[in-house]
Parts: structure tokens; C-alpha cells; sequence
């Protein structure tokens, strides 16, 4: 049966190490001219509002957002070389996405808050990048709000891998912002607990199946089964 995964990254696929933050950081100084006093607040929630309570923060008025969005680019190109040297792939992911994409039937793209070059940076830092069907994923310029961002990859992947309406979605990440986006659309998710919340957390914010990483493909296997049946 036919079945959308759609998979976050920091945290859920890779550890960054750190980098998404001075990614931020670099963006927020090449456009006010001084360094950020302050860390960003990430934590799944988008890019468009990320940069937005960073310039809000620090008494800065908002630039445009296509303006904000090129210096995340550039920041996050700049940093291809550290994602390599500094970050890792997280347990399992690479051979969960292998079966996932080799699934017949199944789309398997991505949904986070990350704007999609910076996405797209982060998986081939690792070679993720051509496990996964990036053109009909939703990143962190299509909506402020991460639920939103589960319309516009149904819509994307009805109108360019022509699946119906009513085919099964899960989400699979680590913050109960993931597992907002799920309930709130009518999505299923899977939580992992690769991130800074336990499997109690994520059980808490409603999460009806959590697993404690991704190394276990098999198992991960036929949950998403299950859900396509």
C-alpha cells in the first residue's frame, strides 16, 4: 500500500554538533552588522520564525524575509566543510532511509523547519541527500508554523507523485513540535527520542509510538507497514 514518510533532520536523521546555531548566528550578523548577544531558539520550530524572534529579540527591526533567507543560505553553505568534520548520522538512519526509499509504493521526503538549501547541506554533508525525495518535501520558508508544513507536502507530493488524498502520512522526529504537526493534521508520527526529550516526554505530548533511536530497522519497518495497511 502506498505510504509519505516524511522524515526531520536535526536530531532525528543527524546531530549537527552545534552548527545550526552558528548558521543562525552568522545569518543574524551579516544582516545586523553585530554578533547576536543571544543563542537562537530552535528546538523544531521554522527558520522564518527562528530569525524572526532573533532580530525581535535583540530590538531589531525584521528584514524581508527573501533577504533573511539568503543569509541563511549563504551561512549555511559556508559550513558544508564543519557539518562533516563535526556532526554525525544518528544509529540506524541510513539504512532505515535505504529501505524506506527502496519500499515500492512509498514516498519518503522530509518535513523541517530548516529552509530547503540548508536542508538539502545538512543531508549531503552525509550523503543522505539522495535517499530521500527532497522536491516534495516542506521546509521552513513554505510556513512559520510547523503544522503547516504537512498541507504543503500533502499538496506537493498529490500534485507531483500523483497519490491520493486519503494516503496514509507519517512524520517521524523529536520534539513534540513534530508530534504537534502530526495530531493537529491528521498525520500519524513516530517519535524518536534522539533529541533533548525522553520517550516519556514525547509519550506525553501525545506521541502514540516512540522508539528510542533508529537502529532498529526492522522493527521501524513494520510500524510504517502497519500504518500503510
Amino acid at each position: 500500500m502506498p505510504l509519505i514518510v516524511l522524515w526531520d533532520i536535526d536530531h532525528t536523521l543527524i546531530d549537527n554538533a552545534g552548527v545550526s546555531k552558528e548558521i543562525y548566528a552568522a545569518a543574524y550578523t551579516a544582516l545586523a552588522g553585530i554578533p547576536p548577544v543571544r543563542p537562537a531558539s530552535t528546538e523544531g520550530r521554522t527558520d522564518r520564525l527562528i530569525m524572526r524572534d532573533m532580530f525581535l529579540g535583540h530590538d531589531k527591526p525584521v528584514p524581508a524575509w527573501a533577504t533573511v533567507e539568503a543569509a541563511l543560505a549563504q551561512a549555511g553553505g559556508d559550513r558544508l566543510g564543519q557539518l562533516r568534520t563535526r556532526g554525525t548520522v544518528l544509529p540506524g538512519v541510513r539504512e532505515a532511509l535505504e529501505a524506506a526509499s527502496a519500499h515500492h509504493g512509498w514516498v519518503s521526503s522530509v518535513l523541517t523547519g530548516n529552509i530547503m538549501p540548508n536542508a538539502r547541506v545538512k543531508l549531503s554533508a552525509f550523503g543522505l541527500d539522495p535517499l530521500l525525495d527532497m522536491t516534495v518535501g516542506a521546509y521552513g520558508a513554505d510556513a512559520e508554523q510547523r503544522p503547516a508544513l504537512v498541507n504543503v507536502a500533502r499538496q506537493r507530493i498529490r500534485n507531483q507523485r500523483h497519490l491520493q488524498a486519503e494516503t496514509p502520512l507519517v512524520l517521524i522526529g523529536d520534539t513534540p513540535r513534530d508530534v504537534e504537526a502530526a495530531l493537529t493534521s491528521g498525520a500519524e508520527v513516530i517519535a524518536v527520542a534522539t533529541g533533548i526529550h525522553s520517550q516519556a516526554e514525547l509519550a506525553a505530548a501525545g506521541a502514540h509510538m516512540v522508539v528510542p533511536d533508529l537502529s532498529d530497522t526492522t522493527s521501524l519497518l513494520e510500524l510504517l507497514k502497519a500504518l500503510a495497511e
